[in-house]
């Protein structure tokens, strides 16, 4: 019932900027805390940023704090990761996930049980 669809990712110089999307279809958008989380190969998934549904506080990894942004667009069902000042320790399969009526533990993968397919990001040296 939940579909999410990222996208914008590609291959990118250190320093550069993307701006990542996930479009979800979803009966009612405003209502589902957003994530976003990514794993390099042979790495374990972690918490890269995350927006809350009602408040739309605003969550960070310290690994990309001041560097990435979260933001929402409820009218548009999307959710956007703007990613700048980009490393090459940033490269991974970015992942969107979602979960409903939430505005707690958004940092933690378990909270969210409907995940996108990912997006690959690759930051060059």
């Amino acid at each position: 019932q939940v579909q999410l669809v990222e996208s914008g990712g590609g291959l990118v110089q250190a320093g550069g900027s993307l701006r990542l999307s996930c479009a979800a279809s979803v009966r009612t958008f405003s209502v589902y805390a957003m994530g976003w989380f990514r794993q390099a190969p042979g790495k374990e998934r972690e918490f890269v940023a995350a927006i809350g549904w009602s408040s739309s506080i605003t969550y960070y990894a310290d690994s990309v704090k001041g560097r990435f942004a979260i933001s929402r667009d409820n009218a548009k069902d999307t959710v956007y990761l703007q990613m700048g000042s980009l490393k090459p320790e940033d490269t991974a399969v970015y992942y969107c996930a979602a979960a409903l009526y939430r505005e707690y533990a958004l940092t933690v993968a378990g909270t969210y049980p409907y995940w996108g397919q990912g997006t690959q990001v690759t930051v060059s040296s």
